[in-house]
Parts: C-alpha cells; sequence; structure tokens
C-alpha cells in the first residue's frame, strides 16, 4: 500500500506546496507503515521529491495537459492512485487542487477532507484536525472509507527533509476527449514577482493608501522583506491593483506566516481571507479598526509615515546581517 501526493508543478518545476506534501505524506507513511509515491504532470526533475521522502515519482509526459485541466488532471490522479493502490491521497488547499480534490474524491468514490492542518489524529479510526468556519474554530473529522483524500492547508505543516531515493517511472493515464472539453484561450501570468500562492510573507494594501500613485509604499516594503503585494476588496474593484492580487474571502485565501497590512479596516471578509496566516501585523490611522482585534500586532499610525521608516529599519538591519 502506498501513500500517494498530488506534486503541483508550474512550466516543469514543482511549487512549494508539492515539497511540503511530500513531508506531509512521509510522517504519514510512518504512522501507517507505507510508502510515498507522487503522480507529476509534465515534470523537468521528479527526483527533488526524494529529498522530502518520495519513494516514486509517476511522471506524465503530455503536452495535452500543459495547461490545467481540473476533469483531466482528475483522472490523472484517480488513475495514478488505483495503479498504486492507495488508500490515501493527498492534495493541496491551492486554489487548482481545491478544483480538483473533490474530482479525485467522487471518482475513486472516497471520503473527503480539506483544510487539513495537522497529522491524522488517529489512523483506525482515521481522524483528522481541520480548518472550520473560514479559519474561526478546528473539528475533527472522522473519514470511515477504503480510500481517504485529504487537501492539506498551506503552510500548516513546513518542509521536513527525510532523503528517499527517489525512482522516475513513465506514466500514461488513459485520457480521452471528454477529458478535455474545457478549452484554455489563454492565461495571463504575473512574472519576475512573489505569488501570493507561494509567499512566506505577504504585505497588503487597502484604502487607506488614498490612491494608485501611493503604491509604491507598499511594493518597496515588500521587496526588503522578499515578499508578495496584495489588496483588499474596494482596490481591486476600484481598478488600482489586478484583481490577481486581491485576498479575502471572495478573493484569494492568504495562510502566509506573516501578513501586513496596511491601511485595511479589516471587514469580515477580508479576515476570513487570512485568517489561516500565522503572524498578522496591522498599520491603521483608527484604533477602532475591526482589524486589530485579530491582529497579533497593531501599529496605530500613518501608513504614510510609518511604512517609508519601517522599510528603511529593514534594509539596514538586512545590511547589517548579511
Amino acid at each position: 500500500m502506498s501513500i500517494l501526493i498530488y506534486a503541483e508543478s508550474a512550466e516543469g518545476k514543482f511549487k512549494k506546496t508539492a515539497f511540503e506534501l511530500a513531508s506531509y505524506a512521509k510522517k504519514v507513511a510512518g504512522q501507517t507503515g507505507s510508502t510515498v509515491t507522487a503522480v507529476a504532470v509534465n515534470a523537468a526533475d521528479a527526483s527533488q521529491l526524494g529529498k522530502y521522502g518520495v519513494d516514486k515519482v509517476l511522471n506524465v509526459k503530455n503536452n495535452k495537459l500543459n495547461s490545467f485541466n481540473a476533469k483531466a488532471y482528475a483522472d490523472v490522479v484517480k488513475q495514478a492512485a488505483q495503479k498504486e493502490g492507495a488508500k490515501i491521497v493527498l492534495l493541496s488547499s491551492t486554489t487548482d487542487s481545491l478544483y480538483l480534490a473533490p474530482l479525485v474524491a467522487v471518482g475513486l468514490e472516497a471520503g473527503y477532507a480539506s483544510n487539513v492542518v495537522a497529522l491524522p489524529e488517529s489512523v483506525s479510526p482515521f481522524r483528522v484536525k481541520r480548518n472550520a468556519f473560514s479559519n474561526k474554530a478546528f473539528n475533527v473529522t472522522e473519514i470511515n472509507t477504503d480510500v481517504k483524500v485529504l487537501a492539506i492547508a498551506k503552510n500548516s505543516f513546513g518542509l521536513i527533509e527525510a532523503a528517499a531515493a527517489a525512482t522516475e517511472e513513465e506514466f500514461a493515464p488513459s485520457l480521452n476527449d471528454n477529458d478535455f472539453t474545457i478549452k484554455v484561450e489563454s492565461t495571463e501570468k504575473v512574472t519576475g514577482k512573489v505569488t501570493i500562492a507561494d509567499a512566506e510573507i505577504v504585505v497588503s494594501g487597502g484604502r487607506g493608501l488614498k490612491g494608485p500613485e501611493n503604491w509604491g509604499l507598499i511594493e518597496d516594503l515588500a521587496t526588503a522583506l522578499g515578499a508578495a503585494t496584495a489588496c483588499s476588496k474596494p482596490v481591486s474593484d476600484l481598478g488600482w491593483r489586478p484583481h490577481s492580487e486581491h485576498v479575502g474571502q471572495t478573493g484569494k485565501p492568504v495562510a502566509s506566516n506573516l501578513y501586513i497590512a496596511v491601511g485595511i479596516s479589516g471587514a469580515i471578509q477580508h479576515i476570513a481571507g487570512i485568517n489561516s496566516s500565522k503572524v498578522k501585523v496591522v498599520i491603521n490611522t483608527d484604533p477602532d479598526a475591526p482589524f486589530f482585534k485579530v491582529a497579533d500586532y497593531g501599529v496605530v499610525g500613518d501608513a504614510f509615515e510609518v511604512v517609508p521608516k519601517l522599510t528603511e529599519k529593514i534594509k539596514e538591519f538586512k545590511a547589517q546581517n548579511s
């Protein structure tokens, strides 16, 4: 029996979430006495997964899969799980995998738990801890089906090296025209910047910045920290920033290690989307802003004064410790 992970990649390179899944799977394999197999699509160097405990990589080479297609990718993962006799299938909680996981679960007639934040509390019966109610609470879910599908919350487990001699095997699942009824016409990609999905640190701005001409404050701080930039919904609605940077319940969820909110009051929809972030820092002129109630650290002050000073201090610190 093996544990199967779907190792996400982009342009042939594995995403950080793939290594986090591998780290998680290796620990679960120790609990269940299993091996770890990964299925990857058009990956250039599948052996990288061995560094985190993967024993075997099924590498699918198919140009039709260059663009993500939930139905086709679900068939790939399902067939890989059936081939390996996998009883536990692990995916991440990225945007793509959140589309993918329920389809995989249906295809395998498996129980499904999303937003898993810890190793199984027990394997017989099988119980896992999950985020619930927009990350405001936890619940423990018991899965009784023979095959179990789990989606692991981003940045909930971390990367743990456990070197294994990963073998690579070409895998050619059976796909037909019905798998490709949805066509991707174009893809817009941001280059040269840290993406929200992969960021350890996110610096986010709101209407308190007063206009798009002041966004340099956010970008300068993000550059100093090696962070991604993000924004609140009103900012993207006003056209100050692209919708790809909108975080919140109706935008992209963020589970960074550090989230810095500048000039964001903290509407409930925004808080729901960033609750999984480990440390939250708020900079706002209004001491009664709702964001302060959920923040780990808060600065009551004018962003136009506070942020440049913070950026400068970070640059000085890095220069002294490089």
